[in-house]
């Protein structure tokens, strides 16, 4: 992320990334994913952003869940206050409407990752609504490359594979590429 910064005007983090930043500031993610080693790093980040004048986006709300399952009872929650024993899984219908208004309005579009366990129709929302964002951008002249496996799947899952400019399933490679880092294939072939 701090090497994206250098390159974005707008960052948005969905998943379960989020939840560490949330954390971080002293929200209340209930049982919700966190990196609890990189709290002090998404404190720093976040101020980095700011100091370059990124705007970062971070989800405004979250579909919860009392469990890791398909079959789970699900609710809504501010990611500042998510109560225990639930935990987010998807980013909810206000994050869905920011995200998309950030994405429509972009000229380039880097995509890695879900915005939720797409796998499981309950949490699919989020994902579905951003690849729809990327492909509007897309119709409009934005390139929009989409990296990663699950970033890929879910593009094809929701039948966007053809409607984006690049979709790549080489999420961590591409990521440094981005980052500046030389990529061992390609070294080997220089």
């Amino acid at each position: 992320i701090e090497r994206l910064l250098d390159k974005v005007n707008h960052l948005i983090i969905g998943g379960g990334m989020p939840y560490t930043f949330f954390k971080a500031m002293g929200g209340s993610i209930g049982n919700s994913l966190v990196e609890a080693d990189k709290l002090d790093l998404a404190k720093e980040l976040i101020a980095k952003a700011k100091a370059k004048g990124v705007e970062l986006h971070l989800p405004i709300d979250s579909v919860t869940a009392d469990k890791f399952d398909a079959a789970a009872n699900t609710g809504l929650a501010a990611n500042n206050a998510i109560p225990d024993g639930w935990m987010g899984l998807d980013i909810g219908p206000q994050a869905q409407t920011v995200f998309a208004g950030v994405i429509e309005k972009s000229r380039t579009i880097l995509w890695n990752g879900p915005m939720g366990v797409f796998e499981m129709e309950k949490f699919e929302a989020g994902t579905k609504r951003v690849a729809e964002a990327v492909v509007q951008a897309t119709k409009k002249g934005a390139f929009s490359l989409i990296g990663g496996g699950d970033s890929a799947a879910a593009v094809a899952q929701f039948g966007f594979s053809d409607d984006v400019s690049y979709v790549s399933t080489g999420g961590g490679a591409l990521l440094e590429y981005f980052e500046g880092k030389v990529l061992p294939g390609v070294k080997a072939l220089e």
